[in-house]
């Protein structure tokens, strides 16, 4: 987002950040799932989303149109907080549905902090996506257009439930069933990058041949975290095609220290000496 949605945006968190602080785990997790109704509406009916975002119309009466569809499909606290987020202006109509979207995860996450679970949704999400990475077979049929988003989230809800947290859970069926055209590698990242800015803190996927002592991810988490200002959260993927060593992924950056890597620029430096 550029220009007057992106500063739209910053004023919707702060908004939703003063509905969140109100309201229980359970709660929070309610307003997560109506946002994420809501999205899907707009996402449906385009004149609708559009006229939301016209910013040719009076905000009040964005607003008020917002609350007419909006009655009696969710909450009071929903529909109310949805008019005071089409009261801002958005320079496109795609603006305010990334918002609503980026919004529902916020207040999912919300909940999942409030019940003490934060940590375990972000690893839940992580390890989510290595699974559908390592089974060709599961992905195709979370991403398979042919099968409803009904019968998706009831294979989600067989083979999660009771085994992730409900956040997870939430944020994992939303990825699968309402990808917006993106792929669910793609929307699975971006939910956990926005669950790591609730907690201003970055994310590391590290990567190495076998698993770290608590106390080597204690000493890892610490250098990460003086070397960028910021708490670092690992996300750790064992991996023993790298052999040894380890590398490290934040954000764009990558450290490498894998010995396949070493073995690889060594290969390239005798290419080239030839």
């Amino acid at each position: 987002m550029r220009g007057a949605s992106r500063a739209s945006l910053a004023e919707a968190e702060e908004r939703l950040d003063s509905v969140l602080s109100g309201l229980s785990a359970e709660d929070a997790a309610s307003l997560g799932d109506e946002l994420f109704a809501v999205l899907r509406l707009l996402d449906r009916e385009h004149v609708l989303r559009r006229a939301l975002s016209d910013s040719a119309r009076a905000a009040d009466q964005r607003a008020e149109l917002a609350s007419a569809v909006l009655d009696g499909k969710v909450s009071s606290r929903t529909a109310n907080f949805v008019a005071d987020v089409v009261r801002l202006r958005w320079a496109r109509s795609l603006d305010l549905t990334d918002a609503i979207e980026r919004l529902g995860v916020i207040a999912v996450v919300a909940g999942a902090e409030a019940s003490g679970q934060f940590d375990d949704l972000e690893d839940e999400l992580f390890r989510f996506d290595r699974i559908v990475e390592a089974q060709p077979q599961l992905r195709g049929v979370l991403t398979d257009h042919r099968v409803s988003p009904e019968r998706k989230a009831a294979l989600l809800a067989d083979l999660l439930e009771g085994k992730t947290t409900p956040a997870a859970l939430r944020l994992i069926t939303e990825a699968v069933t309402h990808s917006r055209g993106r792929s669910l590698e793609r929307v699975l990242a971006e939910f956990g990058r926005i669950a790591a800015e609730r907690r201003n803190r970055l994310v590391a996927v590290v990567r190495t041949a076998v698993d770290l002592s608590e106390q080597q991810k204690t000493r890892l988490g610490a250098v990460l975290s003086a070397q960028y200002g910021r708490d670092v959260h690992l996300n750790i993927e064992v991996d023993p095609s790298v052999l040894g060593g380890m590398s490290i992924r934040v954000g764009e950056e990558e450290i490498d220290g894998t010995i396949v890597r070493r073995l690889a620029d060594i290969r390239r430096r005798i290419e080239r000496a030839s």
